[in-house]
Parts: C-alpha cells; sequence; structure tokens
C-alpha cells in the first residue's frame, strides 16, 4: 500500500501544471478552512465564500509557494488573509455577535447552546487572539505552524493564545459556573458506613 502523497507534495505538482493534485488538496482541507473561518467571523455564510476565496488565491499565488516550505501554514495565512479582508470591508458596519447563519458548526456538536455561547465568546476577541486561537485550539496547528501563518514569531502566538484563553475564561466565567452547579457529584448517591470508598 502506498503512503498516502504529502501536502507539500501535491502543491509541488498542482505547482507543475497538475489540477487533480489540487483537487486532492481541497478535499483535504476545505473542511477544516472552512471551519476555522465560521469560528473567526460568526457566518456560516461567510466563511463558505471565504473558503472559495481562500481556494482562489492559492490558485492565483502558486508561483509564490516556496517549494519545501510548509502548506497547511500557508494555507491558512491565505485565509486569514481572507477573514481580515472582510472585517476590513465591514469595519464601518455594526458587527452582530449573533452568527448569520442557522446551522450548526459541526456535526458532531455535544451542546448547542454552549457551542453558540463559545462562538459569541470568540467573536468578542481581538482578531490577533481569535486568529491564535482558533487555530490552536480548534485546527490543532502548533505554535510554530500559527507563527508561520500569521507572519509573526512563535512568541507573539503564545502571547496572543494566552491573552485569548484569559479573556475568554472571563467572558464564560458564568457558563462554567451554571454548569458545574448543574452536574451532579461524582458520589451522589447515599453512602453506607464502612462501605468501600474510592
Amino acid at each position: 500500500m502506498a503512503a498516502e502523497e504529502t501536502d507539500e507534495a501535491l502543491m509541488v505538482r498542482f505547482c507543475d501544471g497538475d489540477a487533480k493534485a489540487f483537487d486532492v488538496l481541497f478535499a483535504r482541507h476545505a473542511g477544516a478552512v472552512r471551519g476555522y473561518l465560521h469560528r473567526v467571523t460568526g457566518s456560516g455564510a461567510s466563511a463558505d465564500d471565504l473558503t472559495q476565496a481562500a481556494f482562489l488565491s492559492v490558485v492565483k499565488a502558486r508561483g509564490r509557494y516556496v517549494r519545501g516550505s510548509a502548506f497547511k501554514p500557508w494555507l491558512f495565512a491565505i485565509a486569514t488573509n481572507a477573514a481580515r479582508d472582510l472585517h476590513r470591508r465591514r469595519r464601518g458596519e455594526e458587527l452582530s455577535a449573533e452568527p448569520t447563519s442557522t446551522e450548526t458548526v459541526e456535526p458532531k456538536v455535544r451542546d448547542a447552546g454552549l457551542e453558540k455561547l463559545v462562538r459569541e465568546a470568540l467573536v468578542q476577541l481581538p482578531d490577533a487572539q481569535r486568529e491564535a486561537i482558533v487555530m490552536h485550539r480548534f485546527e490543532g496547528m502548533s505554535f510554530a505552524e500559527i507563527a508561520v501563518a500569521l507572519g509573526v514569531n512563535e512568541g507573539a502566538v503564545k502571547v496572543r493564545a494566552h491573552r485569548g484563553y484569559e479573556r475568554l475564561r472571563e467572558l464564560l466565567r458564568g457558563v462554567w459556573t451554571a454548569e458545574e452547579a448543574q452536574r451532579p457529584e461524582p458520589h451522589s448517591g447515599p453512602r453506607e458506613a464502612g462501605g468501600n470508598e474510592p
């Protein structure tokens, strides 16, 4: 069984004119890019549009791709720039914390209400903190990969993420307290005298 071709090898093939290599890259990464953009923008419709724009930019910018460099951070840099461009265009408008789409972010959402609260809290963060958190927590990127994607050093990414996580804790403090109050105690049943305790 042949090993799966790396993203970087596929991108080199695409740069050399193999359109099927691009199709594979799109199939591999479109869902993750869309999820990232949905979390960053708070809008499913915007995420759809920006995902298409990001992959169109990959096509247009393939001549600037540095062969041998990591593909995923390069792709997320393009997606981040697309989101920032949208934000700049909307800057004068009142942005709602409510997503414009009624769909759920992911099909495996366990608690839609909690997911909505997290999305609303993420939208309140400064762009730099939100981008670092979404790439790290939701997209599973390392701080080094995020640094490449954002064009900053790794230390700056760690500071942004730390400050963002601290702000999220503040914004969601009441949520966690309310959830803990509703959660049953691990040993909520009656205890018998002389019984085996864990």
